[in-house]
């Protein structure tokens, strides 16, 4: 049986995602720039928005008062695969929340602030890595 991460391409979309992020300026020595998983939902949702309904999460955030959200989701199935080995060329790392209060993004004109700062778990970034 094919899960919807499978059927979806999600993977695929995703390495599209962070491969397709710029550096500023372009070809700056630190590489390619780390995306939140935030980012990613928010670029997932948009660019493949029925998709992103059919998976049944919203993006995430601080207030919406659920446990799971599709920033959780694509952070966990990407940590999972990079980690198995099944991803080579996408590294993720932790943002640390020393000195850190609050982050906040922006999808459409709808303000996101992470639910993650100010507590013990970290916001986790991807980058995708260049050959």
């Amino acid at each position: 049986m094919t899960s919807k991460w499978e059927k979806l391409k999600i993977e695929e979309r995703l390495i599209d995602i962070l491969s397709h992020a710029k550096s500023y300026p372009d070809g700056h020595h630190f590489g390619k720039p780390f995306l939140t998983a935030y980012q990613l939902a928010i670029a997932f949702s948009q660019l493949h928005p029925v998709d992103a309904l059919s998976l049944g999460f919203e993006v995430g955030g601080k207030g919406l008062g659920i446990h799971s959200s599709l920033a959780q989701y694509l952070a966990r199935m990407l940590s999972t695969r990079i980690n198995a080995g099944n991803i080579r060329n996408v590294e993720g790392r932790f943002l640390s929340n020393k000195f850190l209060g609050q982050i906040s993004f922006n999808s459409g004109g709808e303000v996101i602030v992470s639910s993650l700062t100010g507590g013990q778990n970290q916001l986790s970034m991807f980058r995708f890595l260049e050959e």
